[in-house]
């Protein structure tokens, strides 16, 4: 028989139980709320805001991917969460690895029945993407999401971090990103104080016309967050002309550093005449680095702040 006293630590040690069971119980059902947009979570299903401004609900964690976009191929591989692609476009370059993942084709014209038949959970596009493969892929019952931002870093962040919803990999999203905007900030910390120079950047040159990065152009803006003066800031988009570069005539030339268009564009017409092609001041870029809005965008801007200011 319990005497009082006992009787007493006993209901004690039941309420506590009782208390503890309940918090207990609360947690397990805070855990399962429903998915809202934008929150950390780590169940399925998830609701995903795409830049056609669709509500897209992904059922369960994407195991069968599709990249039609360069840039989202190296942001799936950047997450590592590459052992889920399963096909990728022609323009899929990078890392090597991805040469091992089977082709659909291009950008605009991706081959249907090639993605069909590779049965994805998800197909993730991006710029350049056409709304009529869009609904061709939604009528096989194919779901498609389309992640873009703005040409800045902002816009790259933005996806990565859409991206890293998708696969539930926010963690590691946001990791990548806090480590780009550092990146970022050193560079412009690093040249801060320094004297700029004029610098052109060469998209295309010869026969077809002369073409460089315009004062409205993130290229452009890249020149300067990495120490320079953008040569072309005179002008909106693409287009310049060869007169106006030779009385520019910029400190430094970047171009491609495919196969021979450095050694060409220093025999070209009018730009064999520029000093900075006299004296040696024209370096090689990988232009993925610059014109491609994926995680490597910052590679790209530390390239240029080295090629402006290489002892810096």
């Amino acid at each position: 028989m319990f005497n009082k006293k006992n009787r007493i630590i006993l209901l004690s040690i039941i309420i506590v139980l009782i208390l503890s069971f309940s918090a207990c119980s609360g947690q397990i059902k805070e855990d399962k709320k429903p998915i809202v947009s934008g929150t950390e979570n780590d169940t399925y299903p998830i609701k995903v805001i795409d830049s056609y401004n669709r509500e897209v609900t992904i059922e369960s964690e994407p195991m069968r991917v599709i990249s039609v976009a360069p840039s989202i191929t190296e942001t799936i591989f950047v997450l590592e969460v590459e052992d889920r692609l399963v096909g990728r476009t022609d323009y899929c370059n990078y890392p090597q690895e991805v040469e091992n993942i089977e082709s659909i084709g291009g950008l605009q014209n991706p081959n249907i029945e090639k993605i069909i038949d590779l049965k994805p959970d998800l197909v993730i596009a991006s710029t350049h993407f056409e709304k009529a493969v869009l609904e061709k892929l939604e009528e096989a019952g194919i779901k498609v999401v389309v992640f873009y931002g703005e040409e800045s870093f902002d816009g790259v962040y933005e996806v990565m971090e859409k991206v890293g919803q998708v696969f539930n990999e926010k963690d590691k999203a946001n990791l990548i990103i806090s480590d780009m905007k550092n990146r970022v900030e050193n560079v412009i910390k690093r040249v801060k104080d320094l004297d700029e120079k004029d610098i052109y950047y060469v998209v295309g040159f010869g026969d077809g016309g002369d073409f460089t990065a315009g004062g409205d152009t993130f290229i452009g803006s890249m020149i300067e967050m990495a120490g320079g003066r953008n040569a072309a800031d005179d002008i909106e988009g693409w287009k310049y002309s060869l007169e106006g570069l030779i009385e520019k005539d910029p400190d430094i030339l970047i171009c491609s550093n495919e196969d021979g268009t450095k050694e060409s564009l220093m025999k070209a017409n009018g730009y064999k005449e520029l000093t900075a092609v006299k004296e040696g001041r024209v370096y090689e870029i990988d232009k993925d680095l610059l014109q491609l809005q994926g995680p490597r965008l910052v590679e790209g801007l530390e390239k240029l702040s080295q090629i402006i200011h290489p002892s810096k």
